[in-house]
């Protein structure tokens, strides 16, 4: 993983929503905390181009976030904060397998591309679940097999422990350490991101620290108590 902000940042009108910063992210494991309104899902949001810069740019793998951006919408994963939004098609296997046939696979590779998603996460069970049926973990990790199915290289999850019971919470906890793609984790989990190689904190629209975790999370603890 190699993304680079030059000097990126997002105006809306007259409000800043993130002030210009530079920086290159290539840990495994990166973690973004701060309070609401601080630009944290904005920083997010332009790594996989939902959001473009107002000045300066983002390069994900040396490509550029607008004038490439459907080759970086292949690389970069995106699991919003409600999964249930997510997942489009009443029945899970159908929602995996709608990536796959939106990039033109046909029918058997589709049929063991989600079979092998499925197999991955010990899930398979899911596959003929409807999705209003799913407990919050489970929503999780069908919105994980319908967006890793399609072979992303980096994951950003957003807020991926929100409302979740502690049984859920360890379960997704384990698969995202387990996960062998790169992953930015937006949270205010905080013991989430305990064993991250570095974690950003965002306050009013600037990074107001960058260091591993523990450091990281203690400027954050002083910054809202």
């Amino acid at each position: 993983m190699d993304i680079r902000f030059d000097n990126a940042g997002v105006d809306y009108g007259p409000r800043t929503a993130l002030f210009p910063l530079s920086l290159a992210l290539q840990e495994r494991r990166i973690g973004v905390i701060g309070l609401n309104g601080s630009g944290k899902t904005t920083f997010a949001r332009l790594i996989n181009g939902l959001v473009k810069p107002t000045m300066g740019r983002v390069t994900v793998d040396g490509l550029d976030t607008v004038a490439e951006a459907a080759k970086v919408l292949g690389k970069v994963g995106y699991i919003f904060q409600s999964p249930q939004n997510q997942i489009i098609l009443p029945i899970v296997r159908d929602d995996i397998a709608f990536g796959l046939k939106a990039r033109g696979y046909d029918k058997a590779r589709i049929e063991t591309a989600v079979d092998s998603i499925l197999d991955r996460f010990g899930v398979g069970h899911l596959g003929s679940r409807r999705a209003h049926e799913l407990s919050g973990g489970e929503l999780q990790m069908a919105a994980l097999c319908s967006v890793l199915v399609t072979g992303p290289d980096i994951l950003i999850l957003d807020e991926p422990t929100n409302q979740l019971d502690l049984k859920n919470r360890a379960l997704v906890q384990r698969t995202i350490m387990g996960l062998p793609e790169s992953v930015i984790v937006i949270s205010h989990d905080l013991p989430l991101l305990d064993d991250f190689e570095r974690v950003l904190v965002f306050d009013q629209g600037r990074l107001l620290a960058d260091a591993p975790a523990a450091e990281a999370i203690a400027r954050y603890r002083e910054l809202a108590a």
